[in-house]
């Protein structure tokens, strides 16, 4: 259907009407020559004298060519749009951002694939994140790699096949061969701080201890506690282990237990893939409708017209004026 945005954009109309009544007629002086004989010269020219003012006589086709076009503009002012029928859109209300362990001890090939193939961790990780990502429909999903630094490898997007690209062009001790759990929610809070979504979630992952942070995890996730941030912690290493490679399986449930998360334990593949189902379950996303109409602007059509007409009784006039001119010739 046909709309007109601005449709007090139509109170212009009268305009010309009340210009012509309330306005004085356009008047022009010019110089003429005064010659003392000129009762002689009208006598021997067989003329009589008139009023010197020159009323110029005004065309029917003007008058009603110029109020067309006059209402052609106007309506092009009031800015007519087609606007279709109205188009939903569920969008969702949450921002999740994955931190993903890349530090030294993520080198060892001891995860066992869905298919019972050992695997590198790293790479493991990648398979079953791979998945978890391909499944977000409208989440903005983003991407922090940590070893002895905390990076953002990817803002929040709706991309996912970039998410998916450069995780899978992530290598082991890219940032750093230590382990800095409480410098990546750090990050992550800071990295939260500049979107507007309802929900907020961090799921970490790390098989190993915190070495290397500046901040402590457990006041990391005191600080994302205030700021509504929930994290969801997995921990895929070794709990016997020593030193870098043993995972603080008591760390990682203190920080989700302080933000109302959830902590996993995940010790292959087939066990990550249930955990990010696990997931999807407790922290159900949240939709958001969005409705709109789609609006096809239509201004030209009207001011094409007007000018159109207004060239066309131009040339018509032109060319009166030039055949009048032939004829008096």
């Amino acid at each position: 259907m046909i709309e007109f945005a601005w449709p007090w954009a139509f109170a212009a109309l009268p305009l010309p009407l009340l210009a012509l009544w309330l306005l004085p007629a356009y008047r022009e002086q010019r110089a003429s020559v005064q010659i003392p004989f000129f009762a002689r010269v009208a006598a021997a020219t067989g003329q009589t004298p008139q009023p010197g003012a020159v009323v110029l006589r005004r065309l029917p086709l003007q008058m009603i060519v110029a109020a067309i076009v006059w209402v052609l503009i106007v309506a092009a002012l009031a800015r007519p749009q087609w606007v279709g029928d109205p188009i939903s859109h569920d969008v969702t209300a949450r921002d999740m951002m994955l931190a993903i362990d890349i530090s030294g001890s993520m080198n060892q090939s001891d995860f066992e694939a869905p298919d019972k193939k050992l695997l590198q961790r790293l790479d493991g990780v990648k398979q079953v994140v791979h998945a978890f990502i391909t499944r977000r429909k409208g989440d903005r999903i983003g991407l922090i790699l940590f070893g002895t630094r905390a990076y953002v490898q990817a803002p929040f997007t709706q991309d996912l096949k970039t998410i998916q690209l450069l995780l899978d062009q992530t290598e082991v001790a890219m940032a750093g061969e230590q382990t800095a759990i409480g410098d990546a929610i750090g990050l992550a809070i800071k990295t939260f701080e500049a979107g507007k979504a309802q929900q907020r979630m961090l799921i970490l992952l790390t098989d190993g201890n915190d070495t290397a942070s500046r901040v402590p995890p457990a006041h990391a996730a005191e600080i994302a506690r205030q700021r509504g941030l929930v994290i969801y912690t997995i921990g895929v290493g070794n709990p016997e282990a020593s030193g870098e490679n043993r995972v603080d399986l008591e760390t990682l449930r203190a920080v989700a237990s302080t933000t109302g998360g959830s902590f996993f334990r995940a010790e292959n593949g087939a066990q990550l893939e249930a955990i990010y189902g696990d997931i999807d379950k407790l922290a159900p996303v949240k939709l958001q409708t969005e409705t709109w109409r789609p609006k096809l602007p239509l201004f030209q059509w009207p001011l094409g017209a007007a000018v159109a007409l207004g060239i066309g009784l131009w040339l018509l006039l032109l060319r009166g004026v030039f055949a009048g001119t032939a004829r008096h010739a």
